[in-house]
């Protein structure tokens, strides 16, 4: 029976998926190639926004901020951004204002009172 016309339609057929099912992974691998290419281009614009607007000092501060608190730092980054984009960074951000700008988006404290009875 293997040599069937049925049998033959069929590994026909299975011959085409398995080339479909292969252009597609293919095509899927190059959306993934230009996604990271492209997010490594807009990490770089980012990078070369925040060199030009902050000092030595206040990117290394951002850095530490960065490595203790990598989401805080993050937020902190995008609010430098958004400030140089928008025009209102006069010359560059120094230590000092970094801590300002550190000191405002701190998410505020969680107290707890404690009440012993």
């Amino acid at each position: 029976m293997s040599g069937s016309p049925d049998d033959e339609k069929l590994e026909e057929l299975r011959q085409k998926k398995m080339e479909q099912l292969q252009d597609r992974a293919e095509g899927g691998e190059a959306d993934q190639a230009n996604r990271e290419a492209a997010q490594q281009q807009a990490e770089a614009q980012k990078q070369a926004l925040l060199r030009q607007h902050l000092t030595d000092d206040a990117r290394k501060r951002l850095n530490t901020v960065k490595m203790s608190k990598e989401q805080f730092g993050e937020q902190v980054e995008q609010q430098v951004i958004a400030l140089a984009r928008s025009g209102r960074i006069q010359g560059k951000i120094d230590d000092e204002k970094m801590k300002q700008l550190l000191q405002e988006l701190k998410p505020d404290s969680k107290s707890f009172d404690i009440k012993r009875r």
